[in-house]
């Protein structure tokens, strides 16, 4: 088994000790492994360190979990780093989720200016890390959960000689959510979903074995009647059935723009407020579960629930033990999608094995969606190169070529009121 060393940024997040029970859960794969915690709070990086001790323990893992807040330190001769980091936390998120909304666009996390003003904000930070790990620990491969994931990946996959893979359960997820929708088995569903993160549509799908649609129609018709047709998981339901292929959940704010635009509006608080009021409980129950011999989170109690980043401890487990194994992955595309440039990292199926990731060979995309995927590859690569070493006008040049704004004076009011905002976290090339 696997004996290597893991660099968490982000060790000390709330979603960390649900990561790290994931990692404990595999934990037989990594025997003898080490995990270096690494964070800016100390008090909440030996919050989940006592947690991970105490859960390795109780399973008789040996994983030896130390913390730091030197993040260089931290990185030093480790195998792979694990980022799930959140650049000026959810303050942050909070302007990126209100400040669109003055300017009549929808304000989300990876999606339109917010997740734009993420990307800038957490490639600039990931460009330090880079060179960290170009100095002391040039093999390591980063598996990225810091969002937004393919920006970042495509940042530094083209920028940088570092290998990245970002990592996202929605290709896994998104499509159990039409059949808890349409109160359908979500096990009987499958579907090969490529494309972009959070940007990805289905090419073959099966319901029980058989063709979803009809199934789907029939649900749609019985379940419209009793929940009207505001409800957003039917109007993804019935998107689905118009262009016969499964969307990611995130078309939503592109298929139903003014409609989600209106509920975000009308919405009192954002969803990082709602987090932010959250948080206490969380911290809460972890250090109740910190002084207990064997930790139990509480998924009702826990950021995200029990079990977080699943799929990077997968892909570490793939790679360091070698295990031939296809998971969705976001790589460069290297001809795997006839649709998109090979310089374009895209969200597919990959064999993982210790060599390295490889996008497996994928048909094109449903001409019916094909477009719009398109349009947001060419503003993924647009942001991801104004991050890293472009300036103001590349940014909002980028910007302005998002589907959600595409109006270059609306782009650049946003813009600069967003710049603002978040100057203290962007370099001054940016401002």
């Amino acid at each position: 088994m696997a004996n290597i060393k893991i660099a968490y940024i982000g060790g000390g997040s709330s979603r960390a000790a649900g990561t790290m029970a994931s990692l404990i859960e595999q934990g037989d794969n990594f025997d003898g492994s080490e995990v270096v915690l690494i964070d800016l709070d100390e008090d909440r990086l030996s919050v989940v360190k006592t947690i991970a001790d105490k859960m390795a323990r109780a399973k008789g893992i040996d994983l030896k979990v130390t913390t730091t807040l030197n993040r260089k330190e931290g990185l030093t001769d480790c195998d792979a780093i694990l980022s799930s980091f959140r650049p000026g936390e959810f303050e942050a998120r909070h302007l990126d989720e209100s400040i669109p909304l003055k300017h009549g666009v929808i304000g989300q996390e990876t999606q339109g200016p917010g997740g734009f003003f993420m990307a800038l904000r957490s490639i600039h930070i990931l460009a330090d890390i880079v060179k960290e790990i170009e100095q002391v620990c040039p093999k390591a491969w980063i598996f990225n959960y810091t969002n937004p994931v393919n920006i970042v990946a495509q940042a530094v996959a083209t920028q940088t000689n570092v290998p990245i893979v970002s990592l996202c359960e929605g290709p896994i997820i998104f499509p159990h959510w039409f059949c808890y929708s349409l109160d359908l088995d979500a096990d009987k569903i499958k579907a090969n979903m490529i494309g972009l993160n959070h940007g990805c549509w289905s090419t073959s799908q099966s319901y029980d074995g058989g063709d979803p649609f009809p199934i789907f129609v029939e649900a749609y018709e019985q379940r419209i009647k009793e929940l009207g047709d505001d409800h957003r998981g039917l109007k993804m339901v019935r998107l689905a059935i118009e262009m016969r292929s499964l969307p990611a959940d995130y078309f939503y704010y592109y298929y139903f723009r003014d409609h989600a635009f209106q509920t975000c509006r009308q919405k009192k608080t954002t969803r990082s407020q709602d987090i932010m009021a959250a948080l206490p409980g969380y911290w809460a129950h972890y250090r109740e579960q910190a002084t207990m011999d064997v930790p139990v989170l509480d998924p009702e109690r826990s950021r995200g629930g029990i079990h977080e980043l699943e799929l990077a401890i997968d892909a570490m487990d793939a790679m360091f033990n070698d295990r031939n194994e296809v998971l969705p992955c976001n790589v460069l595309n290297r001809g795997a999608l006839p649709d998109f440039e090979d310089d374009v990292v895209v969200e597919v199926p990959c064999r993982i094995e210790r060599t390295g990731i490889n996008p497996l060979p994928q048909e094109h995309l449903p001409r019916t969606v094909v477009g719009l995927v398109k349009v947001l590859a060419e503003y993924q690569v647009l942001t991801a190169n104004a991050a890293w070493s472009g300036d103001r006008k590349d940014a909002i040049r980028a910007l302005a070529s998002n589907p959600l704004v595409v109006d270059f004076d609306k782009a650049e009011a946003i813009y600069n009121e967003m710049a603002v905002a978040h100057k203290r976290y962007l370099p001054e090339r940016l401002w």
